[in-house]
């Protein structure tokens, strides 16, 4: 794994743990939607959008957007971290509160344009959540491949598109390119800017400047992004999930190409072993590629 995808991925790792980043999508849905749709138990199993117009959604999700973009501008980290989690110097605290939030708004977006439950029944992220709140995370960032992921994974996948990804597992046609690509531009932009300059100096977020402590204005753009993105789920058609799948397969065909480049079989074979660790592909996914790579 490039330096970049290892320094993105382990701001989002620390990110995880902040308790502002779970949401009970159940009792979220109920205190947002109460007084607006009567069947409750309805409202948890298909979710907001079988009772409400978009343009209502579209009007509840500006409302997180706006209720989290204040309270992230207002709240001070120092009272909101447990104490696990004193970051090292070159974490800076703000910038994790900042991307915690924003993990935590991207969860209520989704959940209200009836995206599913990202909670195990532990309460805790599984690993599968984690790389669907990077795809988040990724639209936020402008990746556009991550919005098409977030649909083609979102439970319409009917059983004829499936047939059309051919002979590639799931994972490493939709999830592993594209969180591939998240964790680079993440990690692009925290290198060259909040490492190299520290918490004092101003870092670029997408399209805002973040000086001292982190603007936290910067956020709405964002937001709007992820609203933007996943409010096409609630009238996803088949046309359009054949357009998300070509974007993808131009992704996996792109990102293959750049593991095949790779210099020797032994660079090949610790990329490999760095996207197992970080659970990006499976036991069996990561045996069969090596196997592949022992025969050249």
């Amino acid at each position: 794994m490039a330096n970049e995808e290892t320094v993105g991925l382990r701001i989002i790792e620390e990110a995880f743990k902040l308790p502002m980043v779970k949401v009970d999508r159940r009792a979220f849905l109920i205190q947002t939607f109460q007084g607006k749709v009567s069947d409750i138990e309805g409202l948890i199993e298909k979710g907001p959008q079988a009772f409400l117009s978009k343009e209502m959604l579209d009007r509840e999700a500006q409302k997180c957007i706006q209720s989290i973009t204040l309270k992230s501008s207002a709240v001070s980290l120092a009272t909101g971290l447990p104490g696990g989690i004193a970051m090292a110097a070159t974490i800076p605290a703000d910038l994790l509160q900042f991307f915690g939030y924003s993990l935590r708004l991207a969860q209520e977006i989704s959940y209200i344009y009836g995206f599913k439950d990202l909670m195990g029944e532990n309460g805790e992220l599984s690993e599968e959540a984690k790389n669907t709140l990077i795809l988040y995370l990724g639209i936020m960032l402008g990746v556009t491949s991550a919005g098409s992921a977030v649909r083609a994974m979102s439970g319409k996948l009917s059983t004829q598109a499936l047939k059309k990804i051919p002979q590639k597992a799931l994972t490493q046609t939709l999830y592993y390119p594209v969180i591939k690509r998240v964790l680079g531009i993440f990690g692009t932009k925290l290198t060259k800017n909040t490492f190299a300059k520290g918490i004092s100096k101003a870092v670029p977020v997408v399209g805002g400047v973040v000086s001292g402590g982190i603007n936290y204005l910067s956020m709405k753009p964002m937001a709007t992004k992820l609203q933007t993105e996943l409010g096409k789920n609630v009238a996803y058609t088949e046309e359009s999930l054949q357009q998300d799948l070509d974007i993808l397969e131009g992704e996996f065909e792109e990102v293959s190409s750049d593991i095949a480049s790779s210099d020797t079989v032994l660079s090949q074979l610790e990329r490999l072993s760095h996207l197992l660790e970080t659970n990006m592909i499976t036991e069996e996914e990561f045996q069969q590629l090596k196997q592949e790579l022992l025969k050249k």
